[in-house]
C-alpha cells in the first residue's frame, strides 16, 4: 500500500492519502476542509479513486473536508460510531476491517482523548490520530477525555503492535514527521516503561492547556462533516 502524508500548517494537522497500487482505490485520513483543492488535485493527478474519507476522531482544532470531499468525489465518510454524528455514512469501531483494493486497512479502538478515538493500521505503520503523537500524546481535559483510558489504548493496543511499526501521527509542532513504536516506548517521556498509569494521569492532569483556537468552529461544523449549509462550495478541479 502507497502511503503519502500531507500537511495543513494552520493547524499542523497530518492527513494520509492510502492507496492500492493495482486498484488505484484510495482512502484519506483526517482530510481538512482548507486543503481540500490540494487533496482533489493530488488524487486526480495520481490517477486515483477515493473510495473512503477517515477520521481518527472528531476534530476540535480543524474543520474536516469529508463532507466536500464527498460531495466532490463521492467518497464514503466514515466515522466512530461514538463520534454522535448523524453525516457519516458509516459508523466503525474497533476491530472492523475497511477493504482497497487488494488490502485492507484495520480499526484499532483507541479511545482517551476522546470516547471516539481510533487509529488505522497497515502492514508496517499505523495511523494514530492524537493518540500517541511523537513523543507525546493526545490532551485528556475536555471532549470526553480519559487520562487512564488514553494509558490503557497506548499501552494495550499500540505499544503491543511490532517494534518496527511506523508511527504516523495527526499532528506535530516541531517538524517531525513520523516515529515507530520502539522509539515511542524508548523515548516517550509521558508514556514510557518506567511510566505507571497513576504517573501518567498525574502527568496529564497537571497540563495547564488553552482551548483549541477554532473548537467552537470546529466541533459543529465536524458533526455535520464541514457541512454547515449551502454556501460551502465544491471546489473545482
Amino acid at each position: 500500500m502507497k502511503i503519502r502524508q500531507l500537511f495543513d500548517p494552520e493547524s499542523s494537522t497530518f492527513s494520509y492519502l492510502l492507496w492500492d497500487n493495482i486498484s488505484r482505490e484510495a482512502a484519506l485520513i483526517d482530510p481538512v476542509q482548507t486543503q481540500v483543492q490540494r487533496d482533489i488535485q493530488l488524487v486526480t493527478e495520481l490517477n486515483l479513486t477515493l473510495r473512503y474519507t477517515l477520521e481518527t476522531h472528531l476534530h476540535a482544532d480543524h474543520v474536516t473536508g469529508s463532507g466536500v470531499l464527498r460531495q466532490a468525489l463521492n467518497s464514503i465518510v466514515m466515522v466512530h460510531e461514538n463520534s454522535r454524528t448523524k453525516c457519516a455514512d458509516v459508523q466503525i469501531k474497533g476491530g472492523d476491517f475497511i477493504p482497497l483494493g487488494t488490502d485492507r486497512i484495520n480499526v484499532i479502538n483507541t479511545p482517551g482523548h476522546t470516547d471516539s478515538d481510533i487509529s488505522y493500521l497497515i502492514p508496517g505503520a499505523v495511523f494514530t490520530g492524537d493518540s500517541l503523537l511523537i513523543r507525546g500524546c493526545g490532551r485528556t481535559d475536555f471532549q470526553s477525555g480519559d487520562a487512564a483510558q488514553l494509558y490503557q489504548s497506548i499501552r494495550q493496543q499500540l505499544f503491543t503492535l511490532p517494534a518496527d511499526t511506523i508511527v504516523y501521527p495527526g499532528h506535530d509542532y516541531q517538524g517531525r514527521c513520523c516515529s515507530t513504536i520502539a522509539e515511542e516506548i524508548a523515548h516517550n517521556p509521558r508514556l514510557g516503561l518506567d511510566k505507571s498509569q497513576q504517573e501518567f494521569i498525574d502527568i496529564m492532569n497537571s497540563l495547564k492547556l488553552a482551548p483549541p483556537r477554532h473548537i467552537h468552529e470546529a466541533l459543529p461544523s465536524n458533526l455535520r462533516c464541514g457541512i454547515l449549509g449551502t454556501d460551502t462550495m465544491i471546489p473545482q478541479h
